[in-house]
């Protein structure tokens, strides 16, 4: 049976990468050795990096000034990177979410954090407007998209002081106006490739600037250096990266896919919205994401949460209980994904409320 994987992350990757990785797993670049056993400072493996690097450029059209860079850790580890980098006294953030408010907690480890904007006292239901930035700031963080409770901000704010996104599960699914920012990170595992290697675009000129030592492994200007080779990078789902990279340019760049995006996310919050059993989470449709479509059943079938996962599972779909922090159900809407399986979610949906609405 055809599976449809709505998985947060890690996550659907395209039919292409898989093809093409599997294949460099037994035998890459023709070099007769598998990806995985590869010297990362041969001749075949440095082309994939630089590869890699300038597809990244061409289709964010990255600036010049820039640095892109393939790091270990997660976007977890940028948390604290990015205040260890960037953080001389004071830092703004927004907190969006769980992920969000990781990230406050690393930052004050390094400096002052002003919460400029929460949507925690409604559950995160909805993505903060309306705040105020002060100009002195070293910088604001913001995290795009919240996987967790389906808020996402897509659009690439003005603000007087420097900008920080962690994008890790939209980026490559809307253009980026990637001047606006000092610093853009993102994990793979959403939009790009496996987990283990987290992508990083950082404006060469907004380092250097702290007092503090930094490590030498936390310090993006060593990777910078390097060329992300400082150490042994992870070489496999540096691969897989380069693929879906190479993928999305053929099917025509991050316009596309934002096409595609917005088609598949319609498609269910439609659903969602004429539904007498389901209804979503978000509580701004602006705030609505593309990405991770949120929702729950409606108080009276409540309890019928669990068989809808079941008569999902026997049609092929899987992946779609939300978050245990919050339960009820969010499906996935990756670029990977086909809008093929949102269909089928959103008959499985239809089918299943004609069997049990009273």
């Amino acid at each position: 049976m055809k599976k449809h994987n709505f998985y947060a992350g890690p996550s659907i990757l395209s039919e292409y990468t898989i093809r093409h990785t599997a294949e460099a797993v037994e035998n890459f670049a023709e070099t007769g050795l598998s990806i995985l056993e590869v010297s990362h400072r041969s001749k075949e493996f440095v082309a994939v990096m630089d590869e890699a690097q300038a597809l990244v450029k061409e289709l964010l059209e990255v600036p010049e000034g820039y640095s892109v860079l393939f790091l270990g850790g997660g976007a977890s580890l940028q948390f604290c990177m990015a205040p260890f980098n960037l953080l001389r006294k004071k830092a703004g953030y927004l907190d969006t979410g769980t992920w969000a408010a990781n990230a406050i907690k690393e930052a004050r480890l390094f400096g002052d954090v002003e919460v400029l904007a929460s949507s925690k006292e409604a559950n995160y239901t909805f993505y903060p407007k309306g705040y105020v930035v002060p100009d002195d700031l070293d910088y604001l963080h913001i995290t795009t998209n919240n996987t967790i409770y389906g808020t996402e901000l897509r659009e690439d704010p003005d603000v007087p002081c420097p900008l920080v996104a962690d994008m890790s599960s939209d980026i490559f699914s809307r253009p980026i106006d990637v001047a606006k920012y000092d610093l853009i990170y993102a994990g793979a595992q959403k939009n790009l490739g496996p987990a283990g290697v987290t992508l990083v675009i950082v404006k060469d000129s907004a380092l250097g600037k702290v007092d503090r030592p930094i490590p030498t492994m936390l310090d993006y200007r060593t990777h910078i250096k390097k060329g992300s080779m400082f150490n042994t990078p992870p070489v496999l789902p540096v691969y897989s990266v380069l693929m879906t990279l190479r993928y999305y340019k053929e099917l025509g760049g991050v316009r596309e896919m934002e096409r595609r995006d917005i088609e598949k996310a319609r498609l269910l919050y439609n659903a969602i919205d004429e539904s007498k059993m389901f209804v979503g989470t978000v509580t701004d449709p602006a705030s609505r994401s593309i990405m991770n479509v949120t929702f729950v059943m409606t108080p009276e079938y409540k309890d019928l949460e669990g068989e809808f996962v079941s008569f999902c599972s026997a049609r092929g779909i899987v992946g779609i209980k939300g978050h245990r922090s919050v339960g009820g159900f969010r499906a996935s809407l990756y670029n990977a994904l086909p809008k093929e399986s949102v269909e089928v979610l959103v008959e499985a949906m239809k089918d299943f409320e004609k069997e049990h609405a009273k």
